[in-house]
């Protein structure tokens, strides 16, 4: 079959050459290459070419059936021939390569092109999670990266640079100067090496030229054949990666010519963009059938994306004369005629009624000539065009885009393909729209585009030639057209407007986005950014994509239920605009700086307000806004707003020239003011009913990634419009917006006719806060960007102290957002340190760890704390009180305010002169009427105000004075004349004059039952009088109307006045009445039956009312006094701080002294009122219904009260019972803890029990047990001999080998023993547990043991999640909630035998070892029989059990025999020994700090010993192999010892490990044990240390060394103390050794060994002084655990000695004059010289047979360096180059999260699946191997440590810290990493001490898969 279809294919060329052989057999392929070469290079080459291109034909088409295999139809067959689909391949390949070589070797070829590469580019192209760099100093445009090789070996010391992990691939930039600077170019680039290269030769691509595009051709007939069009199912998917699978070695052959350099490259341009040879072999020639058919797919392929191709118009083209639309084939376009449009759109319909999104869907008819060119047409006029559309078509696959990226250092190819791109432009946007991998689809598109653009000379080029700008914007407005819905803002019925529907995948997803991201980085180029804002075109189709966004996601007010489903498309609404929006208009807006570019900001503000107005049109609106719904987006409003600001700050425009006229700035204030209104209602809990999401909504809006682009430009809107608009008309309209009009009442009852009476008073304290924000706000007033930059910093560091990052992260951005350079960075840092004080990194031990903080300094607080900063800024309203509380504390501390503060007063900046119009809000009567009824209402204690609102009203009143305008000159004049003030309360506007301004008598409207209407009005009232007092502010028409009744104060009617003459302007009848509203929502005045009008008396004044308030908040009658009286100087020169602290009272008084001193009449006022003041008057009677309300508050404060008492002393109970339950731990009542101290007054120790709370001894029927916690233990076993500490291997050569660690060299020794001798002999010579030992630790608190089971069965049945198993025994201390795991019994019996033992007896040496003998022997000598089985024995067995259990077993068996109880004896010793020497360590080694430590005090190795030694009396030693015996006693007969041939002998004795003989002479003895035969059996062990010390050194020292030695020593045999001198014993030992074979074969490789030093007394003593202290150490800790015996402290250099006295074995009467000797402590049982000879002897009958091993083991290394975790290199980045890309030895991958053990230096792969075993992960197994279930990993991808504890695991943290003292966990930030030396000590102290379980608390399961 592959055989036919390859004739068929070559057809008519084969006859012309008969001579080729048949592609059947095995061609010479290197002869026919180098016979075509020399053929091309004659002059005369056609015969050549024709012959190449025939065998071209011939190989590259033997490859075509397989693609039709691929679509799975001739599978069968297509394997049957041509030895399966691979061969012909491979085959194919190897002839290209043969061909391109010209016949010479394929890999020389390479070489020989390379030499020629000119690149000064590095363009090294990496795809998705490589990890590369970017440098800020060096990068010209925000995308520049560097792969690590290049950063590296470039110099960037000092620069602002990150790592960072590529999310979409890129390329590496070094050497492209028009996207970094030269400077940051590495060494390899920096050459511009253009000039010294040669000339590439002819001849060497010579065949390249001829091969190249029959193959690329080939494999674009590949793709046309293999792709077929996705049909509904998913299926098809797999069937484009099976042809991608079989093309990968064609791609990846293109891709390794890509890497052969720039000679190459060129060649492959050539190929790729020559249309010539495009032509030629794509034009579908006719007689071959194959290529005809592929062309054929390619036209299908073309007309199934809605694609034209221009020349087939006439196939099916235009049926009707509507120009063009019926090729409009785009999904869901309207108005797409012909029958490809129709069925696209409906099949778009069903997909969404699919998705539930029933909406109708409107589309624009935008199908204009250009646009469709852009849309549809798509002419190929090359290779590289070709293979462009299908890269898309088969969704970017990853090698097709790296092999088209690399080509990118070639210029003239990347002009070339930047081309291409942007024509495949719209058609890429289709295929992603329809992509079901959108988001890889996204990141690979990015990838290229990223690449293309970011070079402001390309993106210039493109845009010039190819229209970039007209068709990105196009496309992304097709794009959103494709998910249209009618917008329900305003008027739902009739509204023309469409918005996007979030809901939409294309949204949700986030799909627009690598479009978007294109546009943002095009606009990013000046050059670029100037023709858009120049093309009037592009912004009016801009504002029109825009306005698709201005008002979608609309949320309505759930009034009855709550909503049902909550949907979260709220993050799509705010992503949307934010990258769709705010993005490009901070790119617009970043070249609009200078007073040149001010024509760009006309023209965007001109089309903007277009689109506005078009907007108002579409949704009907007139003056009001629908009710209750609100949406957060108004990206139109915000480009105008923004370019306003731009405008004035940087252009000098006139602000004017841009405004619109009254009626669209009333129109625009409406929707901005609106979502303020709602946030506060969000905020008082009126939206609860929809959901949680509305609130999300809220804090996004104002969170800090989001500020900038909606907060701050509605609030900047809202103050020009304020600045320009009527301020009464403002002012009216913030107070209903907020719905509080009603509250605006003097009465003390009001109806509020849209707000419920709980939502009131947090309404109107949104209102105040508001105007005080918009009042007080300069961000865009006036202030510069430094002074914004550190205004937003200082807020935020007062809410809390933060970290940099956080920071960073906090403090919107204030240009443009997408650069990744932060605003002036540099000023970042100086602004930081100038209001900042750095709190390094602490560590508590125990604690968690901390992060280096930056806190505010002192005068920060003092003088710049600005709540109304903090309030706009804070995203959770507890932040405002987190500030207050540390403001309060600042003030308290440095002794500035005691009380409670109130926010402070701050200057503010001065306004920008075109602003200037904002103050008049203050001076304005409607604001005075409502802070005159509100200071009113807080006099009269009306409800619903708080000390906040009052807050507010002060600071309005003081912004007020502070921004004063007019003079006061002529004071006394305006006060007359009634005729100018008939209609409202005050008689001018400014507030200076208002404030003295006397109203007396007021009318209001009150519900019937309210106090005042009971009233009778005083005789004066009537309406003329009325009138004159101004107590009510009426219209004039209705004064006309009814003049009898005084209308009531309302805000609103005045609005909609005011609205009504901006709008009828023309009309003569300016003050027509009110328009009666439709909208029900305000009712007309006096509409309500139950209200009725009274008059109240009022008689105050603004000013009156602030005396009144000095005097109630003080308590105190006549409080305030006119400071002035006593100082006149105060008027004179004031001296007004520019920020002020205090509280309510402070504040009074400030504002009364500026009223003062800006008015003379103000001064004398209050001078008056101060002189008369009376107590505030309350209403005249108290009515019984006052009364009631009144009844009631008294009651709920009552209540309250009592509330709060009974809450007090429940605290208090808590209290004293958590002192009682805690007096265990508490220093006084040391007496329960310290169980293993001898205490004279008790008889028997008492323990309390922490569960049922009661003390008694511990019993055998209800014994006590301490809570204890076993763990498994590798740390002694990580001890080394050397003190340089290991380092962790960061390069290839520094491996760690563990042959120098303590339990390797234990290890070693065992099984050097085991060889050779009888294995149960060589079980008790040593010990083991220095890997997997169990070591017990416990809190201290005990508790009956059936109390804990009990605790246990509840802490089981609690379905509470757990940090631990309880299956496993686990639990937590019930009182101090530490870590456990078992109880182990307290052994019964009072502590004072002890004493008793103590005493000293005069027995003699002989007598006691005696005694030890015979109390050994006696088997179970036990108070507590074993056999009766008591409660106490069954624990303890339970608890041995725990103890086996806790580690695993290969740590426990280590004899030949499995299960033999040798086992048992030598693990039960060796559990004894392991938790002796971690104390040794815990104490640092050597024990010269003396004393109790901490640890004595909770130390359960009293109680441990009691347990071990109950079982190991279980197994008692055979009197014969009693080691005790060989000590004590000389045998008769030597060599009966040495047992028979067959048999293995005994271990020598001095092979013997004296510490192991001591635990097990101690635990055979019955306890408790007498001090006397405690220290004799110190006594004798100490005798053969001795000997092995004299022994190890003889074999240390040279042959010289020991004949003098020997001779010394003899000399001085028969001196009378000769037992006592070393010399003496060493000359003996020698002698007897040397009697064996053990110093002999001294060849030259033992010299190496010994130390070339001679021997001096002095250094010899030494050695023996270190030999023995290691077992003097541990016995004296023994002996301060048993007999309660405090550890005297000493110097380092006299612990030998101190220690010795301390056990008794340096006589008493020693004299210390004269150099201590370590021999003086022997006291030899039996002669020493007959005894030693006895043990030499049986080292000489075994070194006889093998020398070398008796040599190792008599020296044996005692002097272990305390263990260290490896020490880490100064900085992380060393670590992570070389582990980062370090392959995993099992599969050879780098590994997705690698690890490196801290331990020992391991590289593991995190829950890597290759390592697997018995489904552990490598990690887990390895903390098993390593640790004994503890594992400390480096996670080298994430910087952070975790730590690996037996089945659980927790995150540590991170020991390497940036510069500013923070963890950078998972790199994120990518900032350079410096070691943190204390957090690395605290982390080895929790290793080291095992006290991980306890310190870190969040721990969980790891189910072995780390």
């Amino acid at each position: 079959m592959a055989a036919a279809a390859a004739a068929a294919a070559v057809g008519g060329p084969q006859q012309s050459q008969p001579e080729l052989p048949a592609p059947g057999l095995a061609l010479d392929k290197a002869a026919t290459a180098a016979h075509l070469k020399a053929a091309l290079s004659r002059p005369d080459n056609r015969a050549g070419a024709e012959e190449l291109q025939a065998l071209l034909e011939r190989v590259l088409s033997a490859e075509r059936p397989l693609a039709a295999a691929a679509g799975g139809e001739e599978a069968a067959a297509a394997a049957g021939g041509g030895g399966g689909p691979g061969a012909a391949e491979e085959e194919a390949l190897e002839w290209c390569k043969c061909l391109l070589a010209g016949g010479g070797g394929y890999d020389e070829f390479c070489a020989a092109v390379r030499a020629y590469d000119p690149a000064a580019l590095c363009g090294l192209v990496w795809t998705a999670n490589f990890v590369a760099y970017r440098c800020r100093t060096c990068g010209i445009s925000p995308c520049m990266s560097l792969c690590a090789e290049c950063f590296h070996q470039g110099d960037h010391t000092g620069h602002d640079f990150n790592m960072f992990r590529s999310q979409a691939g890129g390329a590496c930039d070094c050497g492209d100067s028009n996207v970094m600077r030269e400077s940051g170019f590495c060494k390899r680039h920096q050459i511009k090496s253009s000039s010294n290269i040669p000339c590439v030769p002819k001849d060497l691509l010579m065949m390249s030229e001829y091969v190249l595009p029959r193959f690329i051709f080939c494999l674009i007939q590949y793709l046309r054949d293999g792709y077929n069009e996705p049909a509904a199912d998913v299926s098809s998917e797999k069937d484009l990666n099976k042809v991608l699978q079989l093309l990968e070695p064609q791609i990846s052959f293109l891709e390794d010519l890509t890497k052969m350099g720039g000679a190459m490259r060129s060649v492959l341009t050539q190929v790729l963009t020559n249309q010539q040879n495009y032509k030629d072999l794509t034009s579908g020639p006719g007689e071959n059938a194959c290529a005809k058919k592929s062309h054929e797919k390619y036209l299908i392929a073309l007309k199934s994306s809605g694609l034209t191709y221009p020349e087939d118009k006439l196939v099916y083209g235009i049926q009707e004369p509507s120009a063009g639309t019926s090729t409009l084939a785009v999904q869901g376009f309207a108005g797409a005629t012909g029958t490809l449009g129709q069925v696209d759109s409906s099949d778009e319909e069903d997909q969404d009624g699919s998705q539930g999104l029933g909406k109708r869907k409107r589309v624009k008819l935008s199908s204009g000539t250009k646009d469709q060119s852009i849309m549809d047409v798509l002419k190929h006029k090359s290779f590289l065009e070709e293979l462009l559309f299908w890269t898309i078509k088969y969704e970017f696959p990853q090698k097709m885009v790296t092999f088209l990226l690399n080509m990118l250092p070639d210029q003239e190819y990347k002009v070339a393909f930047t081309k291409t791109f942007v024509q495949h432009y719209a058609f890429i946007m289709k295929t992603l729209k329809k992509s079901h991998e959108s988001d890889t689809m996204s990141n690979r598109i990015v990838h290229i585009s990223v690449q293309l653009f970011s070079n402001e000379e390309l993106a210039r080029q493109v845009t010039e030639e190819c229209q970039l700008l007209d068709i990105m914007v196009t496309v992304l407005l097709y794009m959103m057209e494709s998910c249209l819905i009618k917008s329900e803002l305003q008027d739902e019925e009739n509204s023309l407007h469409v918005v996007v529907n979030c809901g939409e995948a294309l949204l949700k997803n986030n799909t627009y986005w690598p479009l978007v991201s294109d546009f943002i980085n095009i606009l990013s180029h000046q050059s670029v950014a100037k023709r858009f804002l120049e093309d009037h075109g592009l912004l009016v189709t801009w504002m029109n994509f825009v306005s698709f966004f201005q008002g979608m996601n609309l949320n309505k007010r759930e009034l009855n239920e709550h909503v049902e489903f909550e949907s979260q498309t709220y993050y799509a609404a705010f992503a949307a605009e934010l990258e769709a929006c705010a993005q490009p208009m901070w790119g617009l807006l970043s070249h609009c700086k200078i007073r040149e570019t001010q024509e760009y900001t006309r023209n965007v503000v001109r089309y903007c307000l277009e689109a506005l107005q078009d907007w108002f049109d579409a949704i009907n609106f007139v003056d009001e806004p629908a009710p209750n719904q609100v949406t957060f987006h108004l990206p139109l409003h915000r480009y105008y707003a923004m370019f306003l600001s731009k405008a004035v700050k940087c252009q000098e425009l006139d602000l004017d020239s841009v405004l619109p006229d009254q009626e669209m700035l009333m129109k625009l204030m409406i929707h901005p003011l609106q979502i303020q209104a709602s946030l506060a209602e969000i905020h008082s809990n009126m939206w609860v009913r929809n959901g949680l999401q509305i609130k999300g909504q809220a804090m996004t809006y104002v969170q800090s990634h989001f500020c900038n682009s909606m907060i701050d430009p509605d609030i900047y809107l809202l103050q020009v419009c304020a600045s320009r608009l009527d301020p009464d008309y403002f002012i009216s309209s913030v107070f209903e917006r907020f719905k509080v009009v009603d509250l605006l009442t003097m009465a003390s009852q009001h109806q509020n006719t849209v707000l419920d009476a709980e939502h009131e008073r947090s309404m109107l304290e949104g209102a105040l806060t508001f105007l005080v924000i918009l009042l007080s706000l300069r961000l865009h007033l006036g202030m510069s960007d430094d002074e914004i930059l550190r205004a937003e910093m200082v807020a935020q560091l007062c809410m809390n102290d933060r970290t940099h990052s956080s920071l960073l992260d906090l403090i919107p951005e204030n240009p443009n957002p997408k650069s990744g350079i932060i605003p002036g960075s540099y000023s970042f840092e100086s602004v930081l340190s100038a209001v900042a004080d750095f709190k390094a990194p602490v560590f508590e031990p125990g604690g968690s760890m901390q992060q280096g903080m930056y806190t505010p300094k002192a005068e920060v607080w003092d003088q710049e704390f600005d709540p109304v900063m903090v309030i706009l800024r804070t995203v959770y309203r507890r932040d405002v009180q987190s500030a207050m509380d540390r403001y309060t504390a600042f003030l308290k501390q440095s002794g500035k305010f005691p009380g409670n503060p109130w926010p402070p007063y701050k200057k503010r900046t001065s306004l920008h002169p075109s602003y200037k119009g904002l103050m008049r809000l203050l001076h304005c009567k409607t604001l005075h009427i409502v802070l005159f009824t509100l200071l009113y209402k807080i006099l009269m204690d009306h409800q619903n105000l708080s000390e906040h609102v009052l807050c507010m009203v002060l600071y309005l009143i003081e912004l007020g004075l502070e921004n004063s305008t007019e003079d006061e000159s002529d004071e006394e004049t305006s006060v007359g004349g009634p005729e100018r003030c008939h209609d409202s309360w005050f008689p001018g506007s400014n507030l200076v004059s208002n404030m003295r301004h006397f109203i007396n008598y007021v009318r209001v409207r009150v519900p019937e039952t309210a106090p005042e209407v009971k009233r009778d009005s005083p005789a004066s009232t009537s309406s003329d009088n009325l009138g004159s007092l101004q107590s009510s502010r009426r219209p004039k028409v209705l004064q006309r109307e009814n003049s009898g009744t005084a209308q009531v104060f309302s805000l609103v009617a005045e609005r909609r006045k005011k609205f009504q003459e901006i709008i009828n302007r023309s009309n003569s009848e300016a003050n027509q009445v009110v328009r009666p509203k439709t909208s029900s929502k305000w009712s007309a005045p006096g509409s309500a039956p139950q209200l009725t009008t009274a008059i109240l008396e009022i008689k105050e004044s603004i000013l009156s009312l602030l005396i009144k308030l000095h005097h109630k908040l003080s308590g105190k009658q006549n409080s305030y006094y006119p400071p002035w009286l006593d100082d006149i100087e105060i008027l004179i020169q004031p001296e007004i701080p520019k920020y002020s602290h205090g509280d309510g009272i402070t504040a009074v008084e400030r504002i009364l002294l500026k009223a003062a001193l800006q008015s003379r009449m103000n001064k004398r006022i209050i001078e008056e009122i101060c002189r008369k003041v009376t107590p505030p008057v309350p209403p005249k009677k108290i009515t019984a219904a006052e009364k009631k309300t009144l009844d009631k508050e008294e009651r709920r404060q009552k209540a309250r009260e009592r509330q709060q008492k009974l809450l007090a002393e429940f605290a208090s109970r808590q209290k004293s019972f958590m002192e009682t339950a805690m007096d265990v731990d508490s220093p006084e009542n040391d007496i329960p803890m310290e169980i293993t101290t001898a205490e004279l007054q008790v008889s028997e120790a008492v323990y309390d029990c922490v569960i049922c709370g009661q003390s008694g001894p511990s019993s055998e029927d209800r014994p006590t047990g301490l809570v204890v916690l076993l763990q498994a233990s590798s740390v002694l076993g990580q001890c080394r001999d050397n003190v340089e500490p290991k380092k962790l291997p960061i390069t290839e050569e520094e491996q760690i080998y563990p042959w120098d660690t303590c339990a390797a060299v234990h290890d070693v020794r065992l099984s050097l023993l085991q060889r050779y001798f009888k294995d149960s002999s060589c079980l008790l010579a040593v010990s083991i547990g220095w890997e997997g030992g169990v070591y017990v630790q416990t809190c201290g608190h005990t508790l009956h043991i059936d109390c804990h089971k009990s605790y246990m069965e509840s802490l089981r049945n609690d379905q509470v999640l757990q940090g631990f198993s309880v299956d496993k025994g686990e639990f937590t201390c019930p009182l101090c909630r530490q870590f456990a795991n078992s109880v182990l019994p307290c052994y019964p019996g009072s502590n004072v035998e002890n004493n008793l033992w103590q005493r000293p007896s005069n027995k003699s040496m002989q007598d006691l070892i005696k005694e030890v003998e015979e109390l050994q022997g006696r088997p179970g000598a036990f108070p507590v029989s074993i056999s009766s089985e008591t409660n106490l024995s069954k624990e303890m067995e339970s608890v041995m059990k725990d103890i086996k259990n806790t580690t695993q077993k290969k740590y426990r068996d280590y004899s030949k025999t499995p299960g033999s109880p040798d086992n048992d004896f030598l693990f039960m010793y060796s559990v004894a020994r392991t938790n002796l020497e971690l104390e040794l360590i815990h104490r640092g080694g050597n024990l010269c700090s003396g004393g109790a430590s901490t640890a004595g005090k909770r130390s359960c190795l009293n109680q441990l010993f009691h347990v071990l030694a109950l079982h190991m009396r279980l197994y008692s030693i055979d009197s014969e192999y009693n080691p005790w015996k060989k000590l004590t006693q000389l045998v008769e007969d030597m060599n009966s010892q040495l047992g028979n041939e067959e048999q293995q002998p005994e271990v020598p004795i001095l092979y013997h490990d004296v510490t192991s003989l001591l635990l097990i002479q101690i635990l055979m003895m019955p306890q408790p044990l007498h001090k006397e035969h405690f220290t004799c059996i110190v006594k004798v062990l100490f005798t053969l240390l001795y000997t092995q010390a004299l022994a190890a050194l003889s074999v240390k020292c040279s042959e010289e060394d020991r004949s003098a030695w020997k001779h010394m020593g003899a000399l001085k045999k028969n001196t009378c103390d000769a037992e006592k001198s070393y010399e003496v014993l060493l000359s003996f030992i020698i002698n007897e050794l040397s009697k064996g074979k053990l110093y002999h074969e001294e060849g030259t490789q033992e010299c190496v060994m010994i130390s070339p030093i001679a021997w001096s007394p002095e250094s010899m003593e030494k050695y023996l002084q270190d030999f023995c202290l290691p077992f003097l150490r541990i016995t004296s800790l023994l002996q301060h655990h048993l007999f309660g015996e405090d550890l005297p402290s000493c110097q380092e250099e006299e612990e030998f000695s101190v220690l010795a006295s301390c056990l008794g074995l340096l006589p008493t009467f020693y004299q210390t004059e004269h150099p201590f000797i370590s021999a003086s402590c022997l006291e030899w049982p039996v002669p020493p010289f007959d005894i030693i000879t006895q043990w030499c002897f049986e080292i000489k009958s075994f070194t006889e047979r093998h020398a070398e091993q008796g040599k190792a083991l008599l020296i044996q290394e005692s002097r272990w360096k305390l263990p260290h975790l490896l020490q880490l290199p100064e900085n992380y980045n060393t670590i992570f180059q070389y582990y980062h890309r370090k392959t995993c030895s099992v599969c050879t991958k780098v590994p997705k999260d690698p690890a490196v053990c801290l331990v020992c230096g391991t590289f593991v792969c995190l829950k890597g699946l290759c390592c697997k075993q018995q489904s552990y992960c490598e990690c887990v197994l390895h903390s098993q191997n390593c640790g004994a279930g503890t594992g400390i990993f480096l996670l080298i991808n994430a910087s952070v440590i975790i730590i690996i504890r037996g089945h659980r695991f927790c995150l540590w943290g991170s020991v390497y810290l940036d510069a500013h003292g923070e963890e950078d966990r998972d790199l994120r930030r990518g900032k350079p990493l410096y070691i943190c030396k204390e957090r690395y000590k605290v982390l080895e102290q929790q290793w080291i001490s095992h006290t991980f379980d306890h310190i870190n608390k969040r721990w969980g399961p790891h189910y072995n898969g780390l």
